[in-house]
């Protein structure tokens, strides 16, 4: 046999190139920008009024010229959970950042387990970090991030809309322009702020007007005690309600296990719920029909794949929660809950339709009850550096 040994060295040489430019790649900066949208009304819940939302811009650029995009947001500030956008912005500049810089981008696991053991919790700032990582090694790839995750099972996502305006004609009117606009069926209320009775009433009336042609499903948000959520579900099952959610305090399982156990309508669990530890726990208790996923409280997009894993494996339903994102956070929420094997109660990724204007190119397109996934690589999205500069805060 004859050796080609110009062909040899080529093909030495191309390895050896290849092998050196993996082996170089490098993430090269890491910026954090605060930036403040505008609602397009108030948005009431039950421990605060949004007039705007504040979201933390990750941007993640690496020695091959990519750059990945990622998001935390919170809500409220400080009144939802414990980070912050400002705090989330402090963490990553101070302890995160320095110690992505010079890591292997393309490697996500050995990164993010890099960050687990240089600061403790913080999962709003470690998920924004992880969604510019998978932005990016998606776009190196030319895929969207769903394949990274094993690949989506569903193109489109059913998403609900939340009624927060506390008014009741105003909600019905509200409901009935978007059912009209098919645009969404299912609709979410917001209550706590008031007595139980007035909750109800305004609950049940909505419900009645807009009957069999939508769904009705409550959000407390932890505001009731466990005497006052047997009084409310009792009469919100009976006025039709689909689902409630999170009626205690999350820290109370035992009270939402004992609410599980009394009522048929489905109870399901929120703040109670971040990673899959505390999945477990929740269906070790048989605390709840359904389990709403979060990528930023869970700490990743991965993480909250664990998570639905565990609730899967115990035959608890799913629902994809929202966190009141704009475009990136919604959008990487849609691509890991499209990977799902079951999301038995949709989602409620409306976030970007609460804002007036958003920092994308272009914002995500919704049509016929659903949310329209991108299908280009990464996440399918590119930030408008106009918008950026307009709305990022000085």
């Amino acid at each position: 046999m004859v050796l080609d040994r110009g062909r040899a060295l080529t093909q030495y040489s191309g390895t050896s190139f290849t092998k050196r430019a993996r082996m170089s790649l490098q993430i090269s900066s890491v910026e954090a920008v605060l930036v403040d949208l505008p609602t397009i009304r108030a948005h009431q819940l039950a421990m605060a009024t949004m007039q705007r939302q504040s979201l933390v811009i990750v941007r993640i650029r690496s020695s091959d010229g990519l750059e990945g995009i990622g998001e935390a947001t919170t809500i409220g500030g400080l009144s939802y959970g414990e980070e912050s956008p400002e705090g989330i912005k402090l963490t990553i500049d101070t302890y995160l950042a320095p110690a992505l810089v010079g890591e292997d981008p393309s490697n996500i696991n050995a990164v993010m387990l890099r960050l687990n053991k240089v600061a403790k919790g913080n999962r709003f700032a470690k998920c924004a970090i992880e969604t510019a990582l998978l932005d990016a090694q998606g776009k190196r790839l030319g895929v969207p991030i769903s394949t990274l995750l094993g690949g989506a099972v569903r193109k489109t996502l059913p998403v609900l809309w939340t009624l927060a305006s506390g008014d009741t004609a105003r909600d019905i009117d509200e409901a009935e322009q978007l059912l009209e606009a098919r645009r969404h069926h299912t609709f979410k209320l917001k209550i706590g702020r008031r007595s139980v009775r007035d909750d109800v009433s305004h609950v049940s009336k909505i419900k009645a007007a807009l009957g069999d042609r939508a769904k009705v499903t409550v959000d407390v948000n932890q505001a009731w005690s466990e005497l006052d959520a047997v009084a409310g579900i009792q009469a919100l099952e009976a006025a039709g309600v689909d689902l409630i959610e999170q009626p205690t305090p999350r820290e109370n399982r035992a009270a939402l296990a004992r609410l599980a156990d009394r009522f048929a309508v489905p109870i399901m669990a929120d703040e109670a719920v971040a990673g899959p530890e505390d999945a477990l726990d929740l269906v070790r208790g048989a605390c709840a029909d359904v389990l709403a996923l979060k990528i930023a409280k869970a700490g990743g997009i991965y993480s909250m794949v664990r998570t639905a894993a565990v609730a899967d494996a115990a035959g608890i339903a799913l629902y994809g929660g929202t966190m009141l994102e704009g475009s990136i956070g919604s959008i990487a929420s849609a691509h890991g809950f499209s990977a799902l094997p079951q999301l038995s109660w949709g989602t409620e990724l409306f976030g970007p339709l609460l804002l007036k204007d958003d920092i994308v190119a272009e914002r995500p397109h919704y049509s016929d009850f659903d949310l329209h996934i991108p299908a280009g690589p990464g996440l399918g999205l590119e930030i408008d550096e106009d918008k950026l500069a307009h709305y990022r805060r000085a």
